[in-house]
């Protein structure tokens, strides 16, 4: 029988990966998010998908689009902005409102995104609000399973490495800051997809679940391996880190939509290591290497279409 499960933030990083694999095993998707364009995209990719433009924090008819549903998996999140209150509006205020829909509508299981950055020693505001968040969940009642996802990769990124990734084709120089050796842990999207399909599949535990990768790369060859993989010609120059803020600070005031902010720079640089536990043996997904998943993303015909998604917010 099919299920009907909605998507909190569906026409993001995530969700244009996990709507065709839901699809694919004969589900209804109901797919909420803000963003028209992207959630236009999401549509034209994936037939069938319901769609409706919603914001999560502030009130409306969406709630009535959980009437029904087996499960609701919460990808929303503020990630970058200049603006403090957005990330409250985005990542608190709208995880309040989605768990009260789910309250009202008896939801049998909430999936929720959180991230690995509640783990950090990072102190900003995307951190602040996704440990709230967080809290939320796991105070609610609603019965929930929270994943907690560090840095990923993959087709539709247009935040992460495939926003350094599309800058890298455009210039013969990509400064960095420091000597760029600061550890990263990345997952492939498809694995936490993949994941939250069992999720879904086993219903709610309760817990919280660190989905980190098991490589320990520095942040420098990440980006020397996606320059491989794409045959871009970019030198990649470590900067000493006062001229690299400096010039963060300059772009800030001269761009609407700065492209690395100061706590992003801060939470990249912070050398965070998290541990490590054996999600591919408790999930029964296999763990896909970093040169694997970059190369199998490149390749997919998606990857093309992750350069349609606009960078929301």
């Amino acid at each position: 029988m099919a299920r009907r499960i909605v998507l909190a933030g569906a026409a993001g990083f995530v969700g244009q990966n996990l709507t065709p694999l839901l699809l694919e095993r004969g589900d209804r998707v109901v797919a909420l998010d803000c963003h028209a364009a992207n959630l236009a995209l999401l549509a034209r990719l994936n037939p069938g998908v319901e769609t409706h433009v919603a914001d999560l924090s502030a009130a409306g008819d969406w709630p009535a689009r959980l009437a029904g549903a087996d499960a609701v998996v919460d990808l929303k999140a503020q990630i970058a902005s200049l603006d403090p209150e957005l990330f409250r509006r985005n990542n608190v205020a709208s995880a309040q409102r989605l768990l009260d829909a789910c309250r009202a509508h008896r939801v049998p299981h909430l999936v929720h995104l959180s991230s690995s950055v509640v783990l950090s020693v990072a102190k900003d505001a995307y951190t602040d609000t996704k440990r709230e968040a967080e809290e939320l969940v796991r105070a609610s009642g609603v019965p929930h399973t929270v994943l907690r996802p560090p840095l990923m990769y993959g087709a539709f990124d247009v935040k992460h490495l495939g926003f350094i990734g599309s800058v890298m084709e455009k210039t013969p120089l990509l400064p960095i800051p420091g000597s760029g050796r600061f550890p990263r842990q990345p997952l492939y999207v498809l694995d936490l997809c993949r994941v939250i399909l069992r999720a879904l599949e086993r219903g709610p535990s309760g817990a919280v679940h660190n989905l980190i990768g098991l490589e320990l790369l520095p942040f420098v060859e990440l980006l020397r391996a996606i320059a491989r993989e794409r045959r871009l010609r970019c030198l990649i120059v470590p900067t000493p880190m006062p001229l690299f803020a400096a010039a963060v600070r300059l772009y800030a005031l001269l761009l609407r939509r700065p492209a690395v902010t100061k706590d992003q720079l801060d939470a990249l640089t912070a050398g965070d290591v998290f541990p490590v536990d054996d999600w591919p043996e408790q999930w029964g997904v296999r763990y896909t290497p970093f040169a694997e998943g970059l190369r199998e993303a490149v390749a997919s015909p998606r990857f093309r279409h992750g350069r349609e998604l606009e960078r929301a917010h």
